[in-house]
Order: structure tokens, then C-alpha cells, then sequence
């Protein structure tokens, strides 16, 4: 058994664990491809927010219609992430790579030539199935092209920080898009993405996958396992976005969450008598791993609600337009990428508990401070400093999810790691969409129908939750520093090789 830190050699085109591969010459060109792939991937997640009063109108949409357009893109993505992780890494992660953007830029095309609001959902199903296969791909390659631990730490943080930039840019290039062309082009310019990043990846990037294997010589992944765990996640997904519009005891929030839950148990047990499981035995034996993916729920649910208000405030409040909007949206772009630089030095001095802990420390202070914004207050004095802040913490945890979700991880689980990852962080976005946003809205209704102006309920609704959010994520910090093991750059510590 191989893992991460000890490297397959090249043989013909395809590597294959536990072989050794000496560093690609290519590799950094190879990374920053693979990171805009990445980049665009999450970037579709939030670019569509700011376009969706311009699609509701061109379209015809209804309001409830009008959510699926974001939904129908993360139920499928969350819902498909684990079996996309594990056919990487068993059929090959250049090829899955290369199905996952191919899809992801055909439906692209379809969702930007959408005639009505079907054809536009059908097509963010299709866009989400083509991230759950590429996303995971793209990860594992990057954690094999450099066998390198210093290198690999480096490579990680910038990957999974420009993964975290890409949803804080969204909105930005969103405004400009629908402000200087259509909201068809937020769709459209991911053809030209895709297409480049296929032909640069073919010629840069050679097949890796693991030696794991079925009949004839063949992967073998559980198929039965794969529909449990891809149903299961699907239908607690499909239940969180449903509590975000109906009450938590309806029918229809409480059916699929259970529902899934009983699946997800079913999954459990499946893995545990399979011959060949999905997830390997031992694969969540891993403290570092496993308390960073949890680690990630709490964050990833209050970053994505942190841009869903902020939005709704900006707009409907402050009354931005698209494109002011997403300029609002520039400080707190930058503060990450510099957050991403400083964490990507300091990782292998105060390894990933510190920069976890250091991260939601400074999300948590910059989500008080937003806790303070009124409906009338100084873009520059009331938003800025917490968005700042919130930043460069963002920046840090970035780094630190990236490298703790492969810590102790085998060459041959690359791929299911980052997939676990990028479920998770699904999950997590959909609750926090489910539970915080729904706070702030019912808040503000309530107070609408206690006589409160609109614009003084809807910002209260907002301090409400936003003072909430600091407190998940100091809970999330004190998670950390209590459960992730005290080693100095765990997740990139050389391993050796095995048996």
C-alpha cells in the first residue's frame, strides 16, 4: 500500500500505486490548470446567485422553480461527490477528470442556451453530476503530481484556496457578466474553460489510479454501496433545502432527511461486510482527517450564508446594483488569496490545528463585527474591517482543510478523500442555507408583521444570524484545538511505503 507522501513511478502512460513517480517538470504549469478547473467548478455554485432576477424574468420562472436553478446543482454535486472520488481513483483520474469537465462544459452550453425553465434545471443537474466527477479527479492528480511533502503542502494550499476563492468571486464576475453582456454568458464562459483545460491536462498530466482491482484485472467499484451512500447523501441534501422554504415537522423536510439517514446507515453497513468497499476499512480511523472534515460542516455553514445575506442586504436594503454588488464582494477576494499565502508559509511551523484554530478565530471575529451592520451604515465602516478579516481567516482554513483532508490517505484514496471533502462541504453549505438563513428571514418576517419597517426587519434578521455564525465557528475553533492531533504539518508528514 502506498500513500500520499511516497510516489508512483511513470509506467508507459498510466501510474499505478505503489510504483514511484519522480516530480513532473510540468507539475506547476499542470496545478495551475487543474486549479482553474477547480476555480470554475466552485465559482458555479455562487456566480448564479446575482443573475437569478434577470433568469426568473427572460424565463418565466415561478419563485420555487427559481431556487432549483441553484439547488438542482448542489443536491446532484453533494449527492455524487464519494462515487466520484472512488471511480477516480479505480478507473483512472485523468479520464474521470476529462468525462467530469466534459459534461460540466456541455451542460454549461445547455444552461446558457436554456429556452425555458426546465431546460435550465435539467442542466444544473447535469453541471453538478459533471463536478462530482471532475472535482475529486483534479484533487487526486494534484496530490500525486507532487511526491514531494513540502512541495505537496504548497501545491494543496493553493488548490484548495483558489477552490475558495472561486465562490467569493462569483458575485463579482456575475455583476460585470450580466451587467456587460447577459446572464447567458455566466454559463457560456465556462465552454472555453473547459476546452482548454482538457487539452492542457492531456498534455501535461499522465493516467494515475489505484492498483485495486476486480475481475480481469479490472476496478471494481461497489455498486451497491455507491447507490446507498449517492441516495443517502442526495436525500439529506434534498431535506436541508427543502427546511430552508418549509417548516422543519413538514412532511417534506422530514421524509428525506430520514430517509437519507436510513440510507446512510445502510451504507455503513454495506462497507462493512463488502469484499471491495467504496470507502475502505480504516478510511475514517484517521483523527487528523476526520476531525477536519467535521470541522469543515461548521465552517462551510456559515461562509455560505455569510454571501447569501450579504447579498440580499446589499440589493434589497442598500439597494446595489448587480455589478456594485459584486464589486462589494472585491476586498474580501483579496483578503483571501492573501490569507492563502500567509497559510501555505506557515503551515509547516504551526501545522494544521494552529491554522484551523487561527482561521476560525478570525472568521468568528469578523462575523461579530458584522453582527453590527445597520440598514444605514458606511459600506467602508461597517462591512469592510469584518470582511476583511473574515477573509484572510478563510484564507487559512483553505489551506488547512486542504492538506488535513489527505493526511494518512493512501495513493490509492486521493481521489475519495477530496470526494468526501467536497460532500461535506456540500452538506454544510445546505445547512447553513437550511437553518441560519431561515433564521434571518423568519426573524425579519416576524418583525414585518410586528409593524417594522421591511428594511429594518430584514437587516435585524441579518445581525441576528450573523452573531449566531460567529458562535459556530468559535465552537468549530474549540473542536480543533481539542480533537486534531498536535503535530507540526501533519497533513504532509512523509509516509512511507508498505507492503
Amino acid at each position: 500500500m502506498t500513500y500520499l507522501d511516497a510516489s508512483p513511478e511513470p509506467s508507459d502512460n498510466t501510474v499505478s500505486e505503489p510504483d514511484r513517480l519522480p516530480p513532473d517538470p510540468a507539475r506547476w504549469r499542470a496545478l495551475g490548470v487543474l486549479a482553474l478547473v477547480q476555480f470554475m467548478l466552485v465559482l458555479d455554485i455562487t456566480v448564479v446567485n446575482v443573475a437569478l432576477p434577470r433568469i426568473q424574468v427572460d424565463l418565466g420562472f415561478s419563485r420555487s422553480g427559481l431556487a432549483w436553478v441553484v439547488d438542482g446543482y448542489v443536491l446532484t454535486a453533494g449527492g455524487l461527490l464519494l462515487l466520484g472520488g472512488r471511480l477516480a481513483d479505480l478507473v483512472g483520474r485523468r479520464r474521470m477528470f476529462f468525462a467530469g469537465v466534459g459534461l460540466f462544459a456541455l451542460a454549461s452550453a445547455l444552461s446558457g442556451a436554456a429556452a425555458d425553465p426546465a431546460m435550465l434545471v435539467a442542466s444544473r443537474f447535469a453541471q453538478g453530476a459533471g463536478e462530482a466527477l471532475a472535482a475529486p479527479a483534479a484533487f487526486g492528480l494534484v496530490a500525486l503530481l507532487f511526491p514531494d511533502p513540502k512541495e505537496r503542502t504548497k501545491a494543496i494550499g493553493i488548490f484548495s484556496g483558489v477552490a475558495g476563492l472561486g465562490g467569493t468571486l462569483g458575485p463579482i464576475l456575475s455583476g460585470l457578466l450580466v451587467t456587460g453582456l447577459s446572464w447567458r454568458w455566466v454559463f457560456f464562459i465556462n465552454v472555453p474553460v473547459a476546452v482548454f483545460a482538457v487539452t492542457a491536462v492531456g498534455r501535461m498530466v499522465a493516467e494515475s489510479r489505484a492498483e485495486r482491482a476486480g475481475l480481469a484485472g479490472r476496478p471494481a467499484p461497489d455498486w451497491q454501496g455507491a447507490l446507498l451512500g449517492t441516495a443517502g447523501l442526495g436525500g439529506v441534501i434534498f431535506g436541508l433545502i427543502r427546511a430552508s422554504t418549509q417548516a422543519w415537522g413538514s412532511v417534506s423536510v422530514i421524509a428525506p432527511l430520514v430517509g437519507g439517514g436510513a440510507l446512510l446507515g445502510g451504507f455503513v453497513l454495506r462497507e462493512r461486510t463488502a469484499g471491495d468497499p467504496l470507502v475502505p476499512k480504516g478510511f475514517f480511523s484517521n483523527r487528523t482527517r476526520v476531525t477536519a472534515n467535521l470541522a469543515t460542516l461548521f465552517f462551510t455553514s456559515v461562509f455560505f450564508t455569510l454571501f447569501f445575506l450579504l447579498t440580499l442586504y446589499l440589493q434589497q436594503v442598500r439597494g446595489y446594483s448587480a455589478l456594485r454588488t459584486g464589486i462589494a464582494y472585491l476586498p474580501i477576494g483579496v483578503a483571501i488569496g492573501a490569507g492563502i499565502g500567509l497559510g501555505t508559509s506557515l503551515l509547516a511551523r504551526v501545522g494544521t490545528r494552529g491554522l484551523l484554530c487561527s482561521g476560525f478565530v478570525l472568521v468568528g471575529a469578523g462575523m461579530l463585527a458584522l453582527g453590527g451592520v445597520t440598514v444605514h451604515g458606511s459600506y467602508l465602516r461597517s462591512l469592510l474591517p469584518g470582511l476583511v478579516v473574515i477573509g484572510v481567516g478563510s484564507g487559512l482554513c483553505f489551506v488547512g482543510f486542504g492538506n488535513a483532508s489527505v493526511h494518512g490517505v493512501t495513493g490509492e484514496d486521493a481521489s475519495l478523500a477530496s470526494g468526501v471533502q467536497n460532500a461535506l462541504q456540500q452538506v454544510g453549505g445546505a445547512v447553513g442555507l437550511a437553518v441560519l438563513a431561515t433564521i434571518a428571514l423568519r426573524h425579519s418576517s416576524a418583525s414585518i408583521h410586528r409593524g417594522v419597517a421591511p428594511a429594518l426587519a430584514a437587516t435585524a434578521g441579518y445581525r441576528v444570524t450573523y452573531r449566531i455564525s460567529a458562535v459556530i465557528v468559535l465552537v468549530g475553533a474549540a473542536a480543533v484545538a481539542a480533537f486534531l492531533e498536535r503535530r507540526p504539518a501533519a497533513a504532509v508528514e512523509a509516509a512511507r511505503v508498505v507492503g
